[in-house]
């Protein structure tokens, strides 16, 4: 086989990652194949090509029979014996072929068959690659648009950003480099189907890992994350070491830590909450960064009640209650938040409520009905 075809072979070897072992594999494969197609039988054939010079070696499987008969795929008995000397007539002995030159068709079938199989090859290998690092943080490039979704090219591999793991309001430009969590990776026939996401709080989760030290160290701990993307987020840390501040650690000296996050989700408002088991604390922590006056919270149904004064109020409750609704999913209760002069009020009512209350053994009767001594 000429130089050029080795040549090429060397290409594909280092073009798309594929073992030398399994592209001969393939090319025998599909010679066998078009060798069949041009000599138009079924009878078996072997193909062998030499790794170092490319070389094709063709052998068939000859019947013996005995001497004087003749057929296109026997051999006679003496002829036989030449090869193998305790032969039989019935048995079968591999022989080598002349190579005949290949028709157009079966050329045209190994070449497709060659094709086919280095495909596969390159999808078993992408896939292989990427289902190993799902719940990695990667890098890719905007390629195109399709109806609201963001294709992204990572090496050799095509990933989709679909249009609900995208942040609302983000805008990709064919040609930008956009940083995102592989989601999910799942095989298909035309290729693995690669799901990339930017909304996930484990993207946020990671990013944190990335830019603290503190956390990829296990110094400090990521409890919880709860996100509206591009709007708002909140994350519960706690410390395993008390000299270490959980909350101080990630905001970093004058926001130094999570200016990076914050830049990286597009001015997403990210609210760094101090985690602990006391519900009572946890519940006044996460209304962050409103101050509490106080809090009840029932542990059984899981409600609370917080008073906060008459300035915090909407900073507690936040832009359309998206404080207060992050707040209950992070803490997981049912966050009922009142104002103090509201409180009061209501305070005010119980107690004229109780004081027209009757005195006990006191009676009440209708002015038109008698009443008896």
């Amino acid at each position: 086989m000429d130089s050029n075809f080795m040549e090429a072979l060397n290409q594909l070897y280092k073009e798309k990652g594929v073992s030398k072992e399994y592209i001969f594999g393939a090319l025998e494969s599909a010679l066998l194949s078009a060798y069949k197609r041009s000599l138009g039988t079924d009878k078996d054939i072997r193909i062998s090509i030499d790794h170092d010079t490319c070389a094709i070696r063709v052998y068939c499987l000859r019947t013996v029979v005995p001497d004087g008969e003749k057929g296109k795929w026997t051999i006679p008995l003496s002829e036989a014996r030449k090869q193998k000397s305790d032969c039989q007539v019935g048995d079968e002995i591999e022989e080598a072929v002349s190579q005949k030159k290949l028709g157009r068709i079966a050329a045209q079938t190994a070449k497709q068959v060659v094709i086919q199989r280095l495909k596969e090859a390159e999808r078993d290998l992408i896939y292989e690659s990427f289902a190993t690092r799902v719940g990695d943080v990667v890098v890719g490039t905007v390629n195109r648009r399709e109806r609201r979704n963001i294709f992204l090219l990572v090496d050799r591999a095509e990933v989709i950003l679909p249009w609900k793991e995208q942040i609302p309001g983000e805008r990709y430009r064919q040609g930008d480099r956009v940083r995102f969590l592989i989601f999910d990776v799942e095989r298909n026939p035309r290729g693995p189907v690669i799901v990339a996401s930017r909304s996930h709080p484990d993207f946020l989760k990671k990013l944190f890992e990335m830019e603290i030290p503190e956390i990829s160290e296990h110094i400090v701990e990521i409890k919880k994350i709860v996100r509206e993307p591009g709007a708002r987020s909140k994350v519960a840390v706690v410390s395993k070491e008390a000299r270490v501040d959980c909350v101080g650690t990630c905001v970093g000296l004058k926001g130094s830590r999570i200016q990076p996050i914050i830049r990286e989700l597009n001015g997403e408002r990210i609210d760094i909450i101090k985690w602990t088991d006391n519900l009572h604390q946890y519940v006044i922590n996460s209304l962050s960064p409103a101050k509490v006056l106080s809090a009840v919270v029932d542990l059984k149904s899981r409600e609370a009640e917080v008073i906060v004064a008459d300035s915090m109020l909407s900073l507690s409750i936040g832009k359309e209650g998206q404080n207060v609704r992050l707040a209950a999913k992070l803490t997981e209760c049912k966050i009922d938040i009142r104002s103090e002069s509201r409180d009061r009020k209501l305070k005010e009512r119980e107690q004229e409520f109780s004081s027209d209350e009757p005195l006990a053994g006191e009676r009440f009767h209708d002015e038109k009905s008698p009443v008896k001594d």
